[in-house]
C-alpha cells in the first residue's frame, strides 16, 4: 500500500504536463502547424501547398495526412518532449519494480558480466593471438595494422615446396650396393653354423600387415653360446633393478632412430674457441681425405657396351633411387633386351628387382633378382669390379633367403677369379659355418691366416672353431688376438662370449675382465647375464618366486602332481629303450647328464609324450609352458660325480622351472649368479636362466628333476607369437 501511495504525485505530475502539451497544440494548429521560432523562411515557403495550404504530414507508415485546421489526426498527438518523459517514467518505474520486486538477480547478472569478460579473454588470447605481430602478449592497434594489410592483399596459391634433390652422380659413378642393405664389402658377419637371419629381419609390424613375407629359416635349438643377434617387434619396460637388461643386441637400429638435434651454441659468445676451430678443421681435412679414398676406390662398372649407352642406364638408374621401382624396371628391361650383352644393364634390373623384393616381402622377386645377378656375372667383356659386387650380393641374397649351398658355390667362384682377395676367402669360410661344415671352415681360415697370420677376421672365427673341437686352451690366444685387433667383424658378443667361457674352463679369472668388455662394448647386459637373444627392458633377476612370475596355477599344479610326473619319469628311464639322451651341448665338464624332451620349441617332440601320457596331459593346459617357442619342457637326470660349466642361456625371453622328482639327502644343488640353491622333492626352483649358473651333483644317487620353461611374464602377447623359436 506505501507503494502505491508514494505513485501518487507523479500521476498529478502528469496530468499536468498533459494539460500544457493540449493547450501548445491549440496554439500550433491556430499557427498552420508550423513553430515560426524554429522554421526559417525557406521552411515555411516549403511547408506550404501553392494554394497557400500547409502540406500534407508524411506518416511511418507511408500514410499522407492533410495538414491544416480540422486536421489534428494527421500529426503527432503528442510532443517530443511528452515522450521522453514517457520513456524516463517507465525507466523510473522499471527500477523501483525491479528493486521491490526483484525481478532481476543482480547477483546473476553480476557473475555473467565475469563470465563474459573472461571468455572475450581466452577468445583474443586464442584467436588473435596468432595476429600478435610485435610479440606484446595482446592484439592491439599496432597488431591491427598489420592484420589489415595482410587481408587487404589478394591470397595467391603457391605451389608446394620440395627438398633439394641429391644432385646424381657424374659420369662413371655407379652405385655398388642396394638401398636398404648394408655394403657388400661387410654384409657376411655370421661367426657360427646357425641359419640364416631371416626372422629378425623382417619382424612385422602388425600381425595384419599386407605383402608375402620371406621365408622364416628353422630355429636352432637350446644351445651356449651359439646365438645370434634378434630384433624385436615391441619392446616392454620393466622396473630397473641390479640385473637390468642394456643390451644394444635388442636395441633399434640407429639408422632408424630420429637424429639427436645438434646443440644450441651459447648466447655468450660470438666466435668459436681455439680448440672448436681446431676440431673443426681436423674434421674438415679427415672428411677431405676421405673423399680423396672414395675417388681412389671408386668401381668400375662400365664396359664399351655400357658406356655406349651411358644415358639411357644413368636415367634408368635415378628412376630407381628415386624409389619408381616399377618405372625403374621398364625401363632397365628395355634396355636389357635392347643390348643383351650390357652387364650394367642387367645389374641394374637385378639391383630393382632386389628393390621390389624388400619393398613386397617377395621370395620370388628375390629369386629372380638372384638369378639376374648372376646373368650378369656371367656376359662376356664384364668388368672385373661389376663381376664382384654382382656375385657379393647374389651370394648374400642366396643366404638369406636360406640357400646355402648356392650361396657356397658364389662365394667359391669368386674366390677362384680373386685368388688374392682375403675378404673373400674370409666370407667363404663364414660360408661353410653356416652351413655346419666347421672342417670346410677350418680349412679356409687356415688358408687365410697362412698368408695373413695377422687377420684378426680369420683369428676369431679359427678360435671358435677350436672350441667347438673342445680344444679350449688353443682357442683362446685365436680368440683374445683377433678381439683386440678391433678388425671389422670381431667385435661380436659372441666371440667375447666363447673367450670368456674357454678362460673360465682353464681356471684363468681373467675371463670376467672380458665378460666386462663385451658389457661394455653393449653385447651383454651384465657380466653375470650374457644372453644375446634379448628383448630390452625387462624384468631381470636371478631368482624369481611363483607370485613374481604370475604362474602361480601352473606352479601349484606341479606341485600337486609331482608324483604322477615321478612315476612316469621313472618308468620312461629304462635305458634299454633309449628314451633319455646324453646332453649334447658341451657343458659337463665330467660325469653323465640325460634329458627326455617332451616339448621344444612350442610343438611337440615327436611321440614323446605317448610314454608320459599323464604329464602331458597336465601340461596341455598351461599355454605359457607348451607354447613357449624359446624354451623347453623336458626330465632331467644326473648321476652322481657330474659337474656343469658356469653357463648361460641364450634368451632372457623365458623363465626356467626345476619341479624335484627324485632327489638324494645331500650333494646336489644349483647356483645362479652368486646364490646356490639346493632342490626339494615336490617343491619348484624358479630362476632366470640367462644369469650365470653351475651344476653340483655330488651325491651317491642320481638326481632327477622336470624343467619347465615359461615365457617372461612382461613379454607381450604379440611378442610371444612374433619372437622366433631357439
Amino acid at each position: 500500500m506505501q507503494r502505491c501511495a508514494s505513485s501518487q504525485p507523479l500521476v498529478e505530475e502528469i496530468q499536468a504536463e498533459e494539460e500544457e502539451e493540449e493547450e501548445e497544440q491549440e496554439v500550433f494548429q491556430e499557427t498552420g502547424g508550423v513553430n515560426e521560432e524554429q522554421v526559417g523562411p525557406v521552411e515555411e515557403a516549403s511547408a506550404r501547398e501553392p494554394d497557400g495550404r500547409p502540406a500534407p504530414v508524411e506518416h511511418k507508415n507511408g500514410k499522407r495526412a492533410e495538414a491544416g485546421p480540422g486536421v489534428a489526426d494527421g500529426g503527432p498527438r503528442f510532443s517530443m518532449f511528452t515522450w521522453l518523459m514517457v520513456v524516463a517514467l517507465l525507466g523510473v518505474w522499471s527500477s523501483v519494480a525491479v528493486f521491490y520486486f526483484d525481478i532481476v538477480d543482480y547477483d546473476r547478472v553480476l557473475a555473467r558480466a565475469q563470465e563474459f569478460r573472461m571468455n572475450f579473454s581466452e577468445v583474443l588470447q586464442g584467436k588473435l593471438a596468432a595476429y600478435d605481430t610485435d610479440g606484446d602478449g595482446d592484439f592491439d592497434v599496432e597488431d591491427a595494422k598489420v592484420l589489415l594489410e595482410k587481408t587487404s592483399k589478394p591470397e595467391v596459391e603457391t605451389p608446394t615446396q620440395r627438398a633439394p634433390e641429391p644432385e646424381e652422380d657424374g659420369p662413371g659413378a655407379e652405385e655398388t650396393s642396394v638401398p636398404g642393405s648394408q655394403d657388400v664389402e661387410s654384409e657376411i658377419q655370421a661367426a657360427v653354423p646357425l641359419p640364416p637371419l631371416d626372422d629378425s629381419h623382417f619382424v612385422p609390424d602388425d600381425p595384419t600387415e599386407p605383402g608375402q613375407r620371406y621365408e622364416e629359416e628353422p630355429g636352432s635349438i637350446d644351445t651356449t653360446g651359439v646365438l645370434v643377434e634378434e630384433s624385436q617387434p615391441e619392446e616392454t619396460e620393466g622396473e630397473s633393478g641390479r640385473y637390468q637388461t642394456s643390451s644394444k643386441l635388442s636395441q633399434e637400429p640407429e639408422a632408424d632412430k630420429p637424429p639427436k638435434a645438434e646443440p644450441e651454441p651459447q648466447t655468450g659468445s660470438t666466435r668459436p674457441t681455439e680448440s672448436r676451430q681446431a676440431a673443426d678443421g681436423a674434421a674438415e681435412k679427415a672428411a677431405e681425405e676421405q673423399k680423396e679414398k672414395v675417388k681412389k676406390k671408386k668401381p668400375k662398372l662400365l664396359n664399351k657396351v655400357d658406356k655406349s649407352i651411358k644415358s639411357e642406364i644413368d636415367a634408368a638408374e635415378r628412376l630407381r633411387k628415386k624409389g619408381n621401382l616399377d618405372l625403374a624396371l621398364k625401363a632397365f628391361d628395355s634396355l636389357v633386351q635392347q643390348h643383351p650383352l650390357s652387364p650394367r644393364a642387367r645389374y641394374g634390373k637385378a639391383q630393382v628387382q632386389d628393390d621390389l623384393a624388400e619393398k613386397l616381402r617377395s621370395n620370388d622377386l628375390l629369386q629372380s633378382a638372384i638369378s639376374t645377378y648372376g646373368e650378369a656375372a656371367e656376359l662376356p667383356d664384364v668388368t672385373s669390379d661389376l663381376l664382384r659386387v654382382a656375385l657379393k650380393r647374389r651370394a648374400e641374397r642366396q643366404q638369406f633367403l636360406g640357400r646355402m649351398r648356392g650361396s657356397l658355390a658364389t662365394l667359391q667362384k669368386l674366390v677362384d677369379v680373386f685368388p688374392d682377395d682375403v675378404g673373400l676367402r674370409n666370407d667363404l669360410g663364414v660360408a661353410h659355418l653356416l652351413l655346419g661344415d666347421n672342417k670346410g671352415a677350418k680349412k679356409v681360415y687356415e688358408e687365410v691366416l697362412a698368408v695373413a697370420p695377422s687377420n684378426g677376421f680369420a683369428k676369431v672365427h679359427y678360435g671358435f672353431i677350436l672350441k667347438a673341437e673342445n680344444k679350449i686352451a688353443e682357442s683362446i690366444p685365436y680368440l683374445r688376438e683377433g678381439l683386440e685387433s678391433g678388425e671389422p667383424g670381431t667385435d661380436d658378443g659372441r666371440f667375447y662370449f666363447h673367450l670368456g667361457d674357454a678362460l673360465q674352463r682353464v681356471g684363468d679369472d681373467s675371463a670376467y675382465l672380458w665378460y666386462e668388455r663385451g658389457h661394455q662394448r653393449g653385447h651383454f647386459a651384465s657380466v653375470w647375464q650374457r644372453s644375446l637373444y634379448n628383448v630390452e627392458g625387462l624384468k631381470a633377476q636371478p631368482w624369481w618366486t611363483p607370485q613374481e612370475t604370475g604362474y602361480a596355477d601352473l606352479v601349484r599344479m606341479l606341485e600337486r602332481n609331482w608324483k604322477t610326473i615321478r612315476d612316469e619319469a621313472l618308468a620312461v628311464m629304462d635305458r634299454s629303450r633309449g628314451r633319455f639322451l646324453p646332453e649334447e651341448e658341451n657343458l659337463r665338464e665330467k660325469g653323465e647328464w640325460g634329458q627326455y624332451t617332451l616339448w621344444q620349441q612350442g610343438k611337440r617332440v615327436g611321440n614323446a609324450c605317448q610314454g608320459v601320457p599323464k604329464t602331458c596331459a597336465l601340461m596341455e593346459r598351461f599355454p605359457e609352458a607348451t607354447g613357449c617357442k624359446r624354451g623347453q619342457i623336458k626330465f632331467s637326470v644326473m648321476q652322481p660325480g657330474t659337474h656343469v660349466w658356469p653357463h648361460t642361456g641364450p634368451t632372457n625371453c623365458r623363465l626356467r622351472m626345476h619341479l624335484g622328482l627324485v632327489i638324494p639327502a645331500s650333494g646336489c644343488r644349483i647356483r645362479c649368479t652368486d646364490q646356490t640353491r639346493e632342490w626339494e622333492e615336490g617343491k619348484v626352483l624358479i630362476f632366470d636362466d640367462s644369469f650365470e649358473h653351475e651344476v653340483w651333483q655330488e651325491a651317491d644317487s642320481y638326481r632327477l628333476i622336470f624343467i619347465v620353461d615359461v615365457w617372461h611374464p612382461e613379454l607381450s602377447q604379440y611378442q610371444r607369437q612374433t619372437l622366433s623359436p631357439i
